[in-house]
């Protein structure tokens, strides 16, 4: 029984013997990873400036510092658990 990269390796497509078709699809490769390489690009510098305009708009209350938490806390005192079944 055949492991699975020799399997995998019989099903690769084999490259045309043309010269011109080889060329032809080693420029389409190229073409693919280069709209690929961009479209990345465009895509991470959307997600930062999407970032850095939600930071710029948001509000900050005058005085507080960023490393204060305000909220209102709750001491819950531990009640007996019982293990009766």
């Amino acid at each position: 029984m055949p492991g699975f990269f020799a399997r995998l390796h019989r099903l690769r497509p084999s490259r045309p013997r043309h010269p011109l078709l080889r060329v032809g699809f080693a420029l389409v490769g190229v073409a693919v990873l280069l709209v690929l390489l961009v479209g990345g690009i465009f895509v991470g510098v959307g997600m930062l400036a999407f970032s850095a305009v939600r930071r710029m708009r948001r509000v900050r209350r005058a005085g507080a510092s960023p490393q204060v938490l305000q909220a209102e806390y709750r001491v819950v005192t531990p009640r007996a658990v019982s293990h009766s079944r």
